[in-house]
């Protein structure tokens, strides 16, 4: 238990400490956010992004991305530091874990699609548009309940039930830690 904790804390460091870098730079250049100067607010900073040069948008995209994929190593290392895996059951466990990400960072990357398109047309955005991006939001959230589904008995063939339960308790609490992060950093619909 005491290292899920340090593990868990660990990634929520690492996500709290990249997560002013997910939303934009600053005129100065400086992601906003960072010690160099006050702490900003989600609106604002969705404004400087759709303020942003395209250089600059380029920058934070290459950024979020670089986040995203130090995101899956730390998601793997988590797994394993918290798995309770044999040698057997790890030859077996991870390239279902690599299929399974595989196709979690296609869902990822469609969401991650669904954000830009929303800070694009941050203070702009029509009813249409805002029902629209919800339905595409709730549809992402169930696609990866489905994905789950999918993979448990897959999972479940290849390792005992409590250590499938247990990836599965673990993909859901780092899955909550980052949207939970992010969703901080996402300013809220206006009118």
């Amino acid at each position: 238990m005491k290292s899920l904790m340090v593990a868990v804390l660990l990634a929520a460091g690492i996500c709290v400490s990249l997560g002013g870098a997910t939303i934009a730079r600053n005129p100065a250049g400086t992601v906003a956010g960072t010690a160099a100067e006050p702490k900003t607010t989600p609106q604002s900073q969705a404004a400087t992004l759709a303020q942003a040069s395209p250089a600059d948008q380029k920058a934070t995209a290459e950024e979020i991305e670089l986040m995203r994929k130090d995101i899956r190593s730390m998601r793997k290392h988590l797994v394993a530091a918290n798995l309770k895996l044999t040698d057997t059951e790890g030859t077996k466990f991870w390239p279902v874990y690599d299929q399974y990400i595989a196709e979690l960072v296609t869902i990822n990357n469609t969401k991650y699609d669904l954000l830009k398109e929303y800070f694009n047309n941050y203070g702009q955005l029509t009813d249409k548009q805002a029902d629209r991006m919800t339905k595409r939001l709730l549809g992402l959230d169930l696609s990866v309940a489905q994905l789950r589904q999918k993979y448990q008995p897959i999972f479940r063939a290849v390792v005992p039930a409590k250590v499938a339960a247990t990836f599965f308790q673990l993909d859901r609490r780092i899955a909550m830690m980052i949207d939970l992060q992010l969703g901080s950093q996402i300013p809220l619909v206006q009118e």
